[in-house]
């Protein structure tokens, strides 16, 4: 097997170190919408503070298992998950976990910008209203400043927090997806293809956001971009046809994958 040396920036191959503590823990998850199955006895550990990508074909099940880690598959009629997922070693699947709770602690960013229809300020401020983060508007002002902060969107927008967060540019308005999510303090950050919908300059911009914010959350990306994978992530799972076929350190996924089915993915032969 050829290996293969492009995709992969010098820096990236030294930043891939020893393993850190499991944050998420899929052991046998099978996906079924119906009567066709999905997903195939899935096993996969999300490390803390790193960043995981998924790729694979249009169809895989990268997005199925996205959706998994804060249930929102849950919202899907005919859907049925097996197998256990643990969040901190919690099985989210438990018939006593609040699903709500969860989705605090598991945050979303989506393909397409979605901003509420509201003003950039009240955009980030929803989540800590509905859950009671802020005894006091002082308070949630801090909470607001901190995330905008936080997704490098600050000094855009700090003239503007009254305007409609529809209002801001392709970019500025997946930052604000980013900070709206933050703001509720999660632990994980799922983001599914969040820059499918961007120019080359607001990709690069959310890039380089992802890899500042490592160090406070772990982050799940589903991209279908494998030099956007190994840009960005410390690990890298591959999936086909409903199975995860491979996972690994994102260069060893990239330069010595040891299925063929990998190889041939990311040498363009299928996909």
């Amino acid at each position: 097997m050829a290996a293969i040396e492009t995709l992969v920036p010098p820096a990236k191959v030294a930043a891939a170190g020893a393993g850190s503590p499991v944050t998420v823990e899929a052991r046998d998850v099978n996906v079924y919408y119906g009567e066709k199955q999905a997903l195939k006895q899935v096993d996969l550990d999300v490390r803390r503070h790193e960043v995981t990508a998924l790729i694979g074909p249009s169809g895989c099940g990268k997005s199925t298992f996205l959706r998994c880690i804060n249930r929102m598959n849950d919202v899907i009629e005919g859907c049925r998950v097996t197998g256990r997922i643990s969040l901190d070693g919690e099985d989210i699947y438990d018939s006593d976990l609040d699903v709500v709770a969860l989705r605090a602690r598991v945050g979303m960013v989506f393909q397409k910008p979605n901003p509420f229809p509201k003003s950039v300020y009240d955009n980030v401020a929803y989540g800590p209203r509905i859950h009671g983060m802020a005894a006091n508007r002082g308070e949630l002002d801090e909470i607001v400043a901190n995330s905008l902060e936080r997704a490098g969107l600050l000094k855009e927008v700090r003239d503007r927090l009254n305007d409609p967060g529809t209002g801001l540019s392709g970019g500025q308005q997946q930052r604000l997806c980013i900070a709206r999510a933050i703001a509720v303090n999660p632990e994980v950050i799922l983001m599914d293809e969040p820059c499918s919908a961007l120019d080359p300059i607001a990709t690069a911009r959310i890039e380089e956001l992802i890899d500042e914010i490592r160090a406070n959350y772990t982050i799940v990306i589903v991209t279908h971009s494998m030099q956007q994978a190994a840009r960005v992530s410390q690990r890298t799972a591959f999936f086909h046809l409903g199975e995860l076929v491979e996972a690994g350190d994102t260069p060893e996924i990239f330069t010595s994958p040891r299925d063929r089915r990998t190889h041939g993915y990311i040498t363009g032969r299928f996909g």
